[in-house]
């Protein structure tokens, strides 16, 4: 496909002239209110700080190993990889809900052959779009995230329609588009706690030589688990499988190409469950993008970040993805709340 997707293919109907396809740059994290000195910063809307470790912003310590949420490398492990200045990349995203257990990413493709396509794993496709030296009023850097006919499987209920997030600094926009539910805002504000990982993002997650072997000869492998209920980490590497156990996995993968180091996949938990006909059943235990078509070249602005640009977050409504308006998804009698990327570390799941 073209790596530069006309966004109104996506089915976003236009404001101000402009077809609006937005963002976030995937998951976030932030310091809580209660870190912070009441005269260091404002109040925040605790409703939008997501922990994600320091990748998406700062990691706080606990439940980080180290006071910076970094994560040193030791002796024989190789040396941290870092993103070009700017990249865009086409990738597939496998939706693995069956079987997981046993065949844990990373994956150097496809899933292994012991999961069959429809039965154990969804197949859907989109791309990436980063500039780490795009600058503007709310910080620097862009990130654009764009999903094709199913979005990301983070949220409590179906992710059958077309996204796109964008992070521009440290605020991140959403932006449904086609198949979108009725009570969806075409555009709406994600977070102002928000920016694209930085180029030497992979700092922030363990190096596990488990994880780089299944992505074959040259692969690096970063991750860890971590506890929903404190949001303390419980442990590096992919395998054995924590989802049963309330742990939420966030992985990331390279691969040695000739003298250079490239992304390779993304690999993480999505919502473990979602109820159907009354009964809960898995959904996206498990969730990786393995990156293709990778090239080192500047987005073009008038595609990705003019779409959102000259938007006032303050104006917009916030977006509700991980509490429906409309109680999409209902636990079933005796059944636990369907834990989200949202509540980590909140005392709930």
């Amino acid at each position: 496909m073209n790596i530069f997707i006309n966004v109104r293919d996506l089915g976003v109907n236009s404001i101000g002239g402009v077809a609006m396809v937005s963002a976030i740059a995937l998951l976030a994290g932030c310091n809580s209110a209660e870190d912070k000195a009441p005269d260091e910063e404002p109040e925040i809307d605790q409703g939008a700080v997501y922990q994600t470790y320091g990748v998406h912003n700062d990691g706080t310590s606990p439940p980080c190993t180290n006071d910076d949420c970094t994560y040193p490398r030791s002796e024989g492990e190789p040396e941290n990889p870092i993103y070009p200045d700017y990249w865009v990349s086409e990738w597939t995203m496998y939706r693995v809900f069956n079987n997981y257990v046993d065949n844990p990413p990373p994956y150097p493709g496809k899933p292994p052959a012991a999961l069959q396509e429809g039965t154990d794993y969804e197949v859907s496709y989109g791309a990436t779009y980063y500039d780490s030296t795009w600058t503007g009023p709310g910080g620097t850097g862009a990130m654009m995230e764009q999903y094709d006919k199913r979005c990301l499987p983070i949220f409590p209920f179906n992710n059958t329609y077309s996204c796109s997030f964008i992070s521009l600094g440290n605020t991140a926009f959403f932006i449904a588009g086609e198949g979108k539910p009725d009570w969806m805002p075409d555009v709406c504000l994600f977070s102002k706690f928000n920016h694209p990982p930085r180029k030497d993002f992979i700092k922030h997650l363990p190096y596990d030589a488990a994880d780089s072997g299944r992505i074959g000869e040259g692969g690096q492998g970063y991750s860890f688990w971590v506890s929903h209920d404190d949001g303390s980490i419980m442990q590096t590497g992919v395998a054995p499988d924590r989802t049963a156990d309330g742990g939420v996995m966030f992985g990331y993968g390279f691969q040695a190409q000739g003298d250079d180091v490239m992304p390779q996949s993304f690999y993480f938990s999505g919502v473990p469950v979602r109820e159907v006909d009354g009964k809960m059943v898995p959904f996206a235990p498990i969730v990786s993008q393995n990156y293709t078509n990778f090239q080192a070249v500047q987005p073009d602005p008038e595609e990705t970040w003019d779409l959102v640009s000259s938007l006032d977050p303050d104006t917009l409504p916030k977006c509700q993805l991980f509490n429906p308006p409309n109680a999409v998804l209902t636990a079933v009698e005796g059944a636990e709340p369907v834990p989200t990327w949202a509540t980590i570390g909140r005392g709930r799941r």
